[in-house]
């Protein structure tokens, strides 16, 4: 096999592109879950202090 075949059939060659197409969709995933859980946790840590403050303080 010559060089310039070797190089033409690497350039057609796409089985690579799949894998980083796979790589990009689950990295756009975790970004989302991320993202989510982030917005989750935020209101989670604002209810427990509110618990917190009327367990403390009854009156309020």
């Amino acid at each position: 096999m010559s060089a310039k075949n070797f190089l033409k059939q690497l350039l057609q060659d796409d089985l690579g592109a799949t894998a980083v197409e796979y790589g990009l969709i689950a990295a756009l995933i975790v970004i989302a879950m991320i993202t989510a859980l982030q917005g989750l946790a935020t209101e989670t840590i604002a209810m427990w202090e509110f618990v917190s403050t009327k367990v403390s303080d009854p009156k309020s």
